[in-house]
C-alpha cells in the first residue's frame, strides 16, 4: 500500500510540474504574439489616397497596386505585392436621413471603440475566421458613412495586423 501512495504522490508532483510548465509556455506565447513582428512605419515608403468625391484619405505602403475605381468614385482598393489575397480598402456612402428611416428599420447605434489619430471616434470590429480575417473601421459624420478595411487571409492576419491598426489610425475624414 505505501508504494501505491508513493507512485500516486510521484504522479501527482509530476502532473502539477507539467501543468506549470505547460502554463509557462502558453504564458510565453502569448507574449510572443504580442512582440513579434514589431511594426515601424518609418521603415515603409508610404503614398496616400485621398477620395475626391467624399474627401477621406488614408495612407498607403507605396509598392501596393491598386485596383480600378468604381465610377462612382466612391473608394478604392490595393492589394499588396507579396500576396494579393492581402488588401486595403477605403469607401464612404451617403446615409438616409433619420426622417426616411422606417421603424422596421432601427438605427443600429453601435458604441464606440477606437479614435483615429485625427481625434475622430469610431467602431473598430476585428473578425477571424477558418478563412479570412478582416479590420474594418466605420466612422460616421453628418449623413456620410466612412469605412475602412484591411483583409487577409487568416493564417497570415497576425502578420498584417499591426500594419492595418496604422493604417486605420491614419484615417482621415473632412472636419465637419
Amino acid at each position: 500500500m505505501a508504494t501505491a501512495n508513493k507512485i500516486c504522490s510521484l504522479g501527482r508532483r509530476i502532473y502539477r510540474f507539467t501543468a506549470s510548465v505547460s502554463g509557462v509556455i502558453a504564458l510565453l506565447m502569448i507574449l510572443w504574439g504580442c512582440t513579434a513582428n514589431n511594426f515601424n512605419a518609418g521603415a515603409i515608403a508610404w503614398k496616400t489616397y485621398s477620395n475626391s468625391r467624399y474627401g477621406f484619405e488614408f495612407p498607403y505602403p507605396s509598392n501596393w497596386t491598386s485596383l480600378a475605381a468604381p465610377a462612382n468614385d466612391d473608394g478604392i482598393a490595393f492589394l499588396s505585392p507579396q500576396d494579393n489575397s492581402v488588401e486595403i480598402r477605403g469607401w464612404a456612402s451617403q446615409q438616409l436621413p433619420n426622417s426616411i428611416v422606417t421603424e422596421q428599420e432601427p438605427l443600429k447605434k453601435t458604441k464606440s471603440n477606437f479614435q483615429t489619430a485625427q481625434g475622430v471616434s469610431g467602431v473598430m470590429v476585428v473578425e477571424v475566421d477558418k478563412d479570412i480575417g478582416s479590420m474594418t473601421l466605420t466612422l460616421t459624420q453628418s449623413q456620410v458613412k466612412y469605412y475602412w478595411r484591411g483583409r487577409s487571409k487568416s493564417q497570415r492576419f497576425q502578420d498584417y495586423y499591426r500594419l492595418f491598426y496604422y493604417i486605420a489610425q491614419q484615417y482621415r475624414i473632412p472636419k465637419s
